[in-house]
């Protein structure tokens, strides 16, 4: 655990940094600067800010983390946009299209779980040929970043996988009971319906979306999930962001290093069995992304270019997060 640690949280934010934050914080009484976000009821992001707001990381940060909880994902990206929230969760190809559009987001990395390729327990699978021909179910539509990532490495070796797979796109929930039934043969979803079926015994993984990261020469721990902020909000709330950070790295320190701190959060998890339960915690810490550098920000703009941004509309390094006290954010 030690080592796992100091390879996802090097260079992150110290446990020293949070405590400077604590330390600089306003007096008791005085009214602390909010922060709102809205994400997903079901979530895996609620479950680091439940964390957050429960042991008060938040308050002794210097500030006060309010979370809006919506039933899915277009509700999420419209309080962003419109302004009702200061901060959301989303993906970096969502960025980069509201980027293109001249809305420019402020990218706080949160998670490197980009998701799963399942198949059945027992069903064999060799290579990506292996698709042809199948019933592909994909969570999340047509633009899924897992699909669009198994489409671009598929269509590297000469499959067509749009016109040479049956695909259906529909909600987790209803994929994972067609796997469940046989109904499908391959599941491109989110990580934290995965791990069910694989703790259920149901289905195993074909691929690892790390794997398709490698078959794209890019850095396999990518974070392409994160909390994004219009960047004029975060140029006037430097300071702010930088405590929410500062909360945010201590978070995940103590989830990832104390597993303990894991059953407060468990009736968040839905987690149906044990197995449910350590399955969705190895994955969630599994996911904990390590701080960006200018290797990963780089590799980062290569995956927008490859799944389809142009070159000269490409997020600039400005609007990717680093916790550097040196760097004049944004």
């Amino acid at each position: 655990m030690r080592q796992f640690l100091r390879r996802r949280l090097r260079g992150a934010l110290s446990l020293g940094a949070f405590l400077v934050c604590l330390w600089s914080a306003p007096l008791f009484g005085d009214e602390l600067p909010l922060v709102k976000l809205s994400v997903l009821q079901f979530g895996t992001a609620h479950w680091e800010l439940e964390h957050i707001q429960r042991e008060g990381l938040d308050r002794q940060a210097g500030f006060e983390l309010e979370v809006r909880l919506v039933p899915h994902l277009p509700a999420s990206r419209i309080a962003v946009s419109s302004g009702d929230v200061h901060g959301a969760v989303a993906d970096l190809l969502w960025v980069q299209a509201r980027y293109a559009q001249g809305e420019p987001y402020l990218y706080l990395p949160f998670s490197s779980q980009i998701g799963d390729i399942l198949v059945a327990e027992d069903a064999p699978f060799a290579s990506l040929g292996d698709l042809r021909g199948k019933r592909i179910g994909v969570a999340g539509g047509p633009d899924s970043k897992g699909w669009i990532l198994l489409r671009k490495v598929a269509a590297e070796q000469g499959l067509d996988l749009e016109r040479e797979a049956d695909v259906q796109y529909a909600a987790p929930p209803l994929l994972n009971e067609a796997m469940r039934r046989g109904r499908i043969d391959v599941l491109v979803t989110y990580w934290h319906f995965a791990a069910k079926l694989k703790a259920a015994g149901v289905a195993r993984t074909a691929l690892q979306m790390a794997d398709l990261l490698d078959a794209l020469a890019l850095d396999r721990d990518l974070p392409v999930l994160g909390y994004v902020f219009h960047e004029a909000w975060a140029r006037e709330h430097r300071d702010v962001l930088a405590r929410f950070a500062a909360a945010l790295a201590e978070a995940k320190r103590q989830l990832a290093a104390e597993p303990s701190r894991w059953e407060a959060i468990r009736p968040l998890m839905r987690a149906k069995s044990e197995a449910d339960f350590a399955a969705l915690r190895q994955g969630f810490v599994a996911g904990m992304p390590a701080p960006l550098d200018d290797r990963r920000i780089a590799d980062l703009q290569r995956l927008l270019v490859l799944t389809g941004a142009k070159v000269d509309e490409v997020l600039p390094e400005r609007l990717f997060y680093r916790a550097d006290a040196s760097r004049d954010f944004p």
